[in-house]
């Protein structure tokens, strides 16, 4: 590797050493080879062209799709000290000529465009005229038509291998198949070029899949252990969206909706505050994704099945950008699979489509009910043999069960088969059970031969084994009529007893629902918790001064190595991954001078102005508590400190019915002089309110008695 590479590495990027194949891609590159890039989200694929674009002489041209990523890119750089400008839609005239004027001056090194821009003639001859460093395709798999990010702008950018036959052009995407891989290289005149095939593996996300049991309730099991972290929920409808992200709202999670419904502007509007702010999280469609590079996304959430392997990889690689630990946590039942199957059905697609998209639902069904190590099923279906389980996943840690379920099944599809092949699981579980209700007996199914003799299992152990029979293909729904199970031809072995059927046990549901923990939930440990605050409220208030997202200061992973190095002085901090030369220099000062307090008062003062917003919002207490990472009698000190600075009125702090309010105001009131203690109260409103309502309440008359 060249020395001039390493000193970019480390002066511009605070980095020591390149990871896994940059340092070739980036030698290649900057010798002028073309490259394609497949490096799973989070690898590092932007420095695969941004040291070699700083090493060649000239413009680097980066192409990307959205105007939310190249803004992020530019203000990144812009952070770093390195010149770079997007040209885009939002631009008035006045402002694009004058970004034209300096990057002839050759005052800018990076220009990042959309293809749509970038292939009209006019943009063309500009850049003929340049001298060019390299081409940089982001997103490349947007050139294939199989793809759901397919741009037809995409198409044109062949055209750049005979514009600019000198220059090196480079293809980078995080998701691509051996299919569209072969479709980047054909269309975007790539045969010549070097190919760099990173693992998919995403060692630091922990995958989890459980079935669907009040999933609202597991979800809140779930984000626990993780107040305070920013994440994404998917759903698959709008309606479900804004449902959710109220939901979470109300329990004290900051939560926002995002779906094709909303606003050109409202969407705008969520995901600018989702990249912004700490600990928000986005409720969302698939419609939320592409050009999310925000690096601490914590955990992605699916409250529904995702379609296919591919968009469950895609999705949950927006977790762990940034190396951390990170959490894929999905629920899922037989209603997402009956959902799905009917947006198939009713798809425009040709057969062979359908059948294709049938193929990728049933991969992803196969996940779910998987018995062995889940990053090893999934990274077989791209192709990729993991010799050993992984040990960070659900089933590595938990294990997983299983039980001889041949003559369960042959009961349960004996009773799909003696009913009609019309009725739903339901109405299934009820035969077996022998459950007396007016549909049975309308039906005449009291009579079957099946009635009654499923007693030995649980209504929701049959409810997991019909399930079960779906995802392995023994049963299928008939989408033409009801809904209702119907038998398969794959079921005719077990039938007739030639084969026998092992199927997983699922843990019996807990009657207290325990935080999930892992490494995510649990990355800073509670005797750092002050200083890690302290040092989250510096970057957020730089943040604001410079009018980027927090993490173009610092990303999580420069600032947790920060809490654990404890560098002392400038060259400390200078060995701290992630800190350049010139962000040493614009804040390695003001971090030290964090570390080398207890970060106390700023992170108090940081915590009441947030407890103050959110009790403006409408929260209560507990919520703030959840929220804010500490106990109600803390919120409730803070609130009173708000109520005696005047910050917060007494109906903003607490939701007390009037009569109740009155009469708290009665009791201090009634005396004559000083207000009494709250101590002296105490007594009489005890079991009827918090102690911290009395100090909340007696702070707010106090307010008044001095102005």
């Amino acid at each position: 590797m060249s020395s001039a590479a390493l000193h970019i590495l480390k002066d511009v990027f605070g980095y020591d050493a390149f990871r896994g194949q940059q340092a070739a891609i980036v030698e290649s590159v900057a010798a002028g080879a073309d490259a394609l890039v497949l490096m799973p989200t989070g690898g590092g694929k932007s420095l695969c062209y941004q040291v070699p674009g700083l090493l060649r002489e000239g413009l680097a041209v980066v192409v990307s799709p959205l105007i939310a990523l190249m803004e992020d890119q530019v203000a990144t750089l812009d952070e770093l000290g390195v010149a770079a400008v997007a040209l885009n839609s939002t631009l008035g005239a006045d402002e694009q000529r004058e970004i034209a004027e300096r990057i002839r001056a050759g005052q800018i090194k990076f220009l990042y465009l959309a293809p749509e821009r970038l292939v009209q003639p006019r943009m063309l001859a500009f850049l003929q005229r340049l001298r060019i460093a390299l081409f940089a395709i982001d997103e490349a798999h947007c050139v294939s038509q199989w793809g759901h990010d397919f741009r037809p702008e995409y198409l044109q950018l062949g055209q750049l291998a005979e514009l600019f036959p000198q220059v090196p052009r480079l293809a980078l995407t995080a998701t691509a198949d051996k299919r569209t891989r072969e479709e980047i290289v054909q269309r975007l005149q790539l045969q010549e070029a070097r190919r760099y095939l990173s693992s998919f593996d995403r060692p630091n996300i922990f995958y989890r899949i459980q079935p669907k049991d009040q999933p609202r309730k597991q979800l809140l099991a779930f984000l626990a252990a993780r107040k305070g972290d920013a994440g994404i929920v998917y759903c698959l409808s709008r309606k479900k969206v804004e449902e959710v992200a109220e939901f979470l709202s109300a329990q004290g999670y900051p939560a926002l909706p995002y779906h094709a419904g909303l606003s050109n502007e409202l969407r705008a509007y969520h995901q600018k505050r989702f990249l912004n702010e700490e600990g928000l999280i986005m409720v969302a469609t698939i419609a939320f994704g592409m050009g999310i590079d925000k690096p601490n996304v914590r955990f992605v959430c699916h409250l529904d099945l995702p379609k296919s392997l591919e968009a469950y990889y895609q999705e949950t690689g927006r977790a762990g950008r940034d190396g951390l630990p990170a959490d894929a946590w999905m629920a899922y039942g037989l209603q997402d699979v009956i959902f799905l199957k009917q947006m198939l059905s009713n798809s425009e697609g040709d057969e062979r489509h359908k059948r294709v998209e049938q193929h990728k639902l049933d991969a992803m069904l196969a996940l779910c009910e998987e018995t062995r190590c889940r990053r090893q099923a999934l990274l077989a279906y791209f192709d990729e043999v993991l010799e050993q389980p992984c040990g960070h996943c659900d089933i590595c840690v938990d294990g997983v069960q299983t039980w001889d379920a041949s003559e369960a099944a042959r009961q349960a599809l004996s009773a799909i088969y003696r009913s009609g092949q019309r009725y739903g699981v339901g109405h299934l579980v009820d035969i077996l059970l022998g459950r007396d209700n007016e549909k049975i007996r309308s039906a005449g199914h009291q009579h079957l031969s099946v009635f009654g003799v499923g007693k030995g299992l649980s209504e929701a152990e049959w409810r997991t084994l019909f399930r079960q029979l779906v995802a392995r293909g023994l049963a299928d729904i008939d989408l033409d009529g009801y809904g209702g199970l119907r038998l398969t031809e794959q079921c005719r072995p077990l039938l007739r007893g030639e084969v026998q059927l092992e199927l997983r046990r699922e843990p019996l549901p807990s009657k207290t629902a325990k935080p999930a923990a892992s490494a995510a939930s649990s990355l800073v440990r509670g005797e750092e918790r002050v200083q890690w605050e302290a040092l989250r409220s510096l970057r957020r208030q730089l943040a604001e001064e410079h009018s980027v997202p927090p993490y173009v200061i610092f990303p999580d992973a420069t600032l947790l190595e920060m809490l654990r190095r404890q560098p002392r002085s400038l060259s400390d901090m200078a060995q701290v991954s992630g800190v350049g030369a010139r962000k040493l220099e614009r804040y390695g000062q003001a971090f030290l001078d964090v570390l080398a307090g207890d970060g106390g008062p700023a992170a108090a003062r940081d915590l009441r102005h947030e407890l103050v917003s959110l009790a403006r919002a409408g929260m209560t207490p507990a919520q703030m508590a959840r929220q804010l990472h500490c106990s109600e009698k803390q919120v409730y000190a803070l609130l009173a400190e708000a109520l005696a600075a005047q910050q917060l009125s007494l109906e903003q702090a607490l939701d007390l019915p009037e009569a109740l309010r009155e009469e708290l105001q009665d009791a201090f009131l009634d005396g004559e002089g000083e207000l009494p203690a709250v101590s002296e109260l105490a007594e009489r409103f005890a079991g009827r309110v918090e102690l911290g309502v009395l100090h909340c309440v007696r702070a707010a008359l106090q307010a008044e008695f001095e102005l």
